[in-house]
């Protein structure tokens, strides 16, 4: 649950929605709203459940592998943007590592595919 929480809150900021504008949304209080995303309450009702996974798509359902990739692409963003505040230069060496790996697989098997 602390996990929910935690997207609940990162992709609530990134939204610009306050807590106290967000619980009303919800139709729960600040206090309770705070408690889910601290991971402090283990208790969701499924109205709310529904009610977050409709306003902020918390929890992605892939329904065929580019959805999966793009879940998974959308995860690593998160993970990146979060990352670069505090390791800047961590995050140059991942998109690196990553964008050269790409293309000499491209290459590789772009070449034995002729």
């Amino acid at each position: 649950m602390q996990e929910i929480g935690r997207q609940i809150r990162q992709i609530r900021n990134r939204k610009g929605i306050s807590l106290n504008a967000y619980a009303n949304e919800l139709g729960v209080s600040p206090g309770y709203l705070s408690n889910l995303e601290t991971g402090k309450t283990q208790n969701i009702t499924l109205k709310v459940l529904e009610q977050l996974q409709s306003d902020l798509y918390l929890i992605p359902f892939p329904t065929d592998d580019n959805d999966e990739l793009r879940m998974r692409l959308d995860r690593v963003y998160e993970l990146l943007s979060a990352l670069q505040n505090c390791k800047p230069d961590a995050v140059e060496y991942l998109l690196r590592c990553v964008e050269e790996g790409a293309e000499v697989f491209l290459t590789h098997y772009s070449t034995k595919s002729l």
